[in-house]
């Protein structure tokens, strides 16, 4: 049944919802490392009050990038595939890894962490479809 409603939903509205979620949870988490990183440097008043709000904005807009990226290549290639499988993981994983990355332009690193996303993609996916059989 969840199945057939998932592949009804066009991926974009799935990506569309991925970003809200996950940028709203790195927003939060931004708003409670900002306030730590602040008073590490040094910042006090509205310069401690400005630094929070530029990293909660910031790592809302990251994490809601990777998971956008994820989200969209996962469910084009399970569209595309018509499997719904640890490899459409993988290749997401890598795929949104190397798209945040690829600012640094140091290529062990791009492939690092796409290796590293991709990794945990897969773990994650494995683990959620386990649960479901239980």
């Amino acid at each position: 049944m969840e199945e057939e409603l998932l592949s009804a939903v066009p991926c974009s509205s799935l990506a569309v919802e991925s970003v809200l979620r996950v940028s709203t949870a790195g927003g939060l988490y931004g708003f409670c490392a900002g306030p730590r990183d602040a008073r590490r440097i040094g910042l006090s008043g509205l310069s401690q009050a400005s630094y929070v709000a530029k990293s909660v904005g910031r790592i809302g807009f990251q994490c809601g990038i990777v998971s956008g990226i994820f989200t969209m290549t996962h469910c084009g290639l399970q569209r595309y595939r018509g499997k719904n499988d640890w490899v459409n993981a993988l290749v997401g994983g890598a795929v949104a890894g190397a798209a945040v990355a690829i600012g640094t332009r140091n290529w062990t690193h791009v492939v690092g962490t796409a290796g590293l996303v991709s990794a945990f993609s897969v773990l994650a996916n494995c683990t959620r479809t386990d649960l479901k059989q239980l």
